[in-house]
Parts: C-alpha cells; sequence; structure tokens
C-alpha cells in the first residue's frame, strides 16, 4: 500500500557547502548534524534538523553530476522534496501505475541511511520528488 508519511527534507543545491552550511546555521540557528558523500550520486550533503523534517544542502562532487548540472542551469537553490514513504516498493508500483514516470526501476541507497527513488519532475508538476524509506539491513 501506498502510503506518505511525511515531508522527510528539502533538498537545495549549493555550489559551496561549507558557505551553503554557515548561511543554513545562521538562519536556522543551528548547525547541521551530518556530512556524507553519496559516490553513486557524486555528491556531499549536509543535514540539517527541522522539527519533524530536515534541509538536505547537496553540493556535486563530480562535473557530471546531476547537482553541477543543475547548478550551472539553474543556480543555487531548492533542488527536490523528499516524502517519506511507508514502504518504498508499494509506493513505487502504486506511482507507476498511476502514470507517474519513475526514474530508476529499484530503490537505491541514498544519503542518511534511506532507500531511494525519484520521479520526474515532467509527471509530478514540474517539481523532482524523492520517496525515501529508512533503511534496514533485511533491504539488501
Amino acid at each position: 500500500m501506498h502510503k506518505i508519511i511525511r515531508l522527510e527534507h528539502l533538498g537545495i543545491a549549493a555550489d559551496n557547502l561549507d558557505q551553503a552550511n554557515a548561511l543554513f546555521a545562521a538562519l536556522l540557528g543551528k548547525s547541521h548534524y551530518k556530512i556524507e558523500e553519496v559516490e553513486s550520486e557524486h555528491v556531499s550533503t549536509s543535514f540539517f534538523q527541522t522539527g519533524e523534517s530536515k534541509v538536505e544542502l547537496l553540493e556535486a562532487t563530480s562535473p557530471d553530476s546531476a547537482i553541477a548540472k543543475y547548478v550551472e542551469k539553474r543556480g543555487q537553490g531548492i533542488h527536490h522534496v523528499a516524502f517519506e514513504v511507508e514502504d518504498i516498493h508499494a509506493s513505487m508500483q502504486h506511482l507507476k501505475e498511476k502514470g507517474f514516470q519513475l526514474l530508476n526501476d529499484e530503490p537505491k541507497r541514498g544519503a542518511d541511511n534511506k532507500l531511494i527513488c525519484f520521479i520526474h519532475p515532467k509527471s509530478a508538476g514540474g517539481v523532482l520528488v524523492e520517496l525515501c524509506q529508512e533503511f534496514k539491513a533485511a533491504d539488501e
């Protein structure tokens, strides 16, 4: 069954993670709680907890990464919105049946101990949507 639990995070593309961390620390009144590199996506990420949700800052680690291309084309700013789902496989199947275009056929490992899948903006009102579910060892 497809069930969205909550807004998990907003992904914000940055051209300099150190500067973005300083900016958001000043804005939110707290420091990030984690920096993590996601080699498969060619990004470094930084997370800020904001109540029930998070802000994820993303900096490209390769000029070929989606974040590098995004920043080059659109500049820094909101890159995606992520929703935590109860069962990522069921959600992917449900949304695919509803006509949404998924960018991957199977969930993959993402930052912050999550399984993730992206929905193409062309099928989601111009918004890049990420589905995520807490990764458990049984998911491997």
